[in-house]
């Protein structure tokens, strides 16, 4: 992968006490040699006065000239005066204690003076100009803040993906259409030889952590072509122009490069819809789309190049980016079924030690609508659970264990819950599980806990199915309102009261019971018409009345009268089986965590009373 390297994170200031450091060293070595070099011309009466006085240090004899510096170290000059023929003069400085030596220095090297009048301020002020651009690099977005033009694409090699489609596990139909891709990379002649031409870009749409990217690379490794990866943030430029000028030189590397793969992430942060009067308020993202769009119809496919992009907010996308031509393919990434859940867990699994009893078909029930870089997390949390534990590998228990964390958290075992909210706690969640177990279409309990978690949740019941289903009936959606509210029914039938606990659960209810109204076309009122739009669904979905307001009061009333009824349902439920319904929640405070199998093995025993006492009486 060709990289930058990072500069050193050093302040601009800190540069600057250096640089000043430097200069005052200079000033104090240098500066007194040069002072010294002052020179002063005197007569030679004034010499041979000093010389009386006792006042000379130093004296250098040469031809015609005499020089000779003061013994005042205050006295900075070195004295000039012309020679006499006076042949007791030496006598006279020798009994005077002068020495004789070399006053004047010699004369300065002129690569010294290069140095240091032409090379170091340059040197300095170059110095001092590249670390300020630096500092506005920073700023402005990195090292390459200031490469205008130029795109900042990792290139990676065949080599160096290091991913096929066997790394890729639970996307069958997304590698299926891209298979097509890589053997047109391979033998493109045949797709030639038929007038055929290969699809010059492909969309891959789902929801994060689906394995968009991971699809794009394997694809990639599988037909062994250099592969370019960009984001789409990467194109955005606080100067207007330098979006489409990186465009143009990516795919002018692409071209150069061919055949090969260009992977462009989250493209709807270039690729998003322009409005109908032509105004957008970017008009640096406008002129990247608009070059992005030029591009894709300007280079020939035939040469190889292929362009993989990838977002979950297909609806932002702007029209033009759509049609043949460019992407002429929408390819699905959605989240993994049952058996797609197994494999993905199965092929993270690989890397990581596991004990001999693991279920993978009950983690992968257990993780119903989980995407595939939630189930590897929850690989790794198993084997960092392992790791805690003191075990070499991983067991059945570690997985689940890492479920919940990945569902509700971990556990907050520090927690001090006071005995009255704890029994609440207790009553509250097997009023759930009573509720569930007592209808028909409910998914089975397959864990009841008191246990607090990071969440904030006091305690959870899972419920897990035998079969994923992709359809819901009315039924199965009223059963799953009522067993949500069986907490809340619990609280109101045991202790008079209700608590805050509920506010999950009444929060799921009420999103499915205007659901119900608003989407499903399950009302008796309104029928099949959908009273509401829905933006963003691989995002989580924002949802908007499509309704007048009257008609949006009308769907207010039928939902809260829906919600009663499941309520009442649950009321009645457990009303029919207080007597489980006191021994369970006692059993759960004594446990903490019961299992589902614990849970129905008690309520199976209520359900043998009513038969053995009608066959005594018999």
């Amino acid at each position: 992968m060709v990289e930058q390297k990072k500069n050193p994170r050093k302040s601009l200031l800190w540069y600057c006490v250096i640089v000043l450091a430097v200069i005052a060293l200079l000033n104090t070595i240098l500066m007194p040699q040069l002072n010294r070099m002052q020179t002063k011309e005197v007569d030679y009466s004034t010499f041979l006065d000093m010389l009386d006085e006792g006042k000379i240090a130093k004296v250098q004899m040469e031809g015609e000239t005499i020089a000779f510096v003061s013994n005042d170290e205050q006295d900075p000059f070195i004295y000039m005066t012309g020679a006499w023929d006076d042949p007791d003069l030496v006598d006279r400085l020798r009994t005077a204690g002068v020495d004789f030596g070399k006053v004047v220095p010699k004369e300065e090297s002129p690569w010294i003076s290069l140095l240091f009048g032409l090379i170091l301020p340059t040197a300095l002020l170059w110095g001092a100009g590249y670390l300020l651009m630096r500092n506005m690099q920073k700023k402005m977005g990195g090292p390459n803040a200031m490469s205008f033009g130029k795109s900042n694409a990792k290139i990676y090699v065949a080599a160096q993906t290091g991913k096929t489609f066997a790394d890729v596990a639970g996307e069958d139909e997304a590698k299926e259409a891209l298979k097509e891709i890589v053997d047109f990379l391979h033998d493109p002649k045949k797709y030639e030889s038929i007038g055929a031409s290969m699809p010059k870009g492909a969309l891959l749409v789902g929801p994060p952590g689906t394995g968009k990217t991971l699809l794009a690379q394997a694809v990639a490794g599988e037909a062994h072509v250099p592969f370019f990866s960009i984001s789409g943030s990467e194109f955005v430029e606080m100067f207007v122009g330098m979006g489409a000028a990186k465009v143009r030189d990516l795919f002018k590397q692409a071209q150069d490069k061919a055949p090969c793969i260009v992977f462009i992430d989250e493209i709807d942060t270039i690729g998003k819809k322009r409005d109908g009067a032509g105004f957008t308020g970017n008009d640096e993202r406008e002129q990247t789309l608009n070059q992005l769009l030029t591009e894709m119809d300007g280079f020939d496919g035939r040469k190889g190049v292929v362009i993989l992009a990838a977002t979950n907010r297909p609806d932002s996308l702007d029209k033009a980016l759509l049609r043949p031509g460019r992407f002429d393919r929408r390819i699905p990434v959605e989240l993994p079924d049952l058996k797609g859940r197994e494999a993905i867990l199965r092929v993270h699994a690989q890397d990581v030690k596991m004990g001999p009893d693991i279920d993978f078909a009950a983690i992968a029930r257990a993780t119903a609508g989980a995407s595939g870089a939630e189930l590897a997390n929850i690989i790794n949390e198993a084997a960092l659970r392992a790791v805690r534990m003191g075990r070499y590998a991983v067991t059945q228990e570690d997985l689940e264990e890492s479920v919940e964390v990945v569902i509700a958290g971990y556990q907050r075992k520090s927690a001090v819950i006071p005995p009255k909210e704890k029994q609440i706690v207790a009553y509250h969640e097997i009023g759930h599980a009573l509720v569930a177990a007592r209808q028909t279409n409910s998914a089975p309990v397959a864990k009841i806990t008191i246990v607090p978690r990071t969440s904030g949740a006091l305690g959870y019941t899972m419920q897990v199915p035998e079969d994923e289903s992709v359809l819901m009936s009315k039924e199965e959606i009223f059963n799953k309102i009522a067993t949500l509210t069986g907490g809340r029914s619990a609280e109101e039938l045991v202790f008079g009261t209700c608590t805050s606990g509920a506010s999950n659960d009444i929060e799921q209810a009420t999103k499915l019971a205007r659901s119900m109204i608003t989407k499903l076309g399950m009302s008796d009122t309104f029928g099949m018409i959908a009273l509401e739009t829905e933006s963003n669904k691989y995002l989580g979905g924002d949802s908007s009345m499509a309704c007048s307001e009257g008609t949006a009061q009308a769907v207010d009333q039928e939902a809260i009268s829906l919600i009663r009824k499941a309520h009442e349902k649950a009321i009645s439920i457990l009303k029919e089986n207080m007597a489980p319904l006191h021994e369970l929640a006692h059993y759960l405070l004594e446990k903490e965590t019961i299992t589902g199998e614990e849970f129905m093995a008690i309520l199976k025993k209520y359900d043998e009373k009513p038969a053995l006492e009608q066959n005594t009486k018999e």
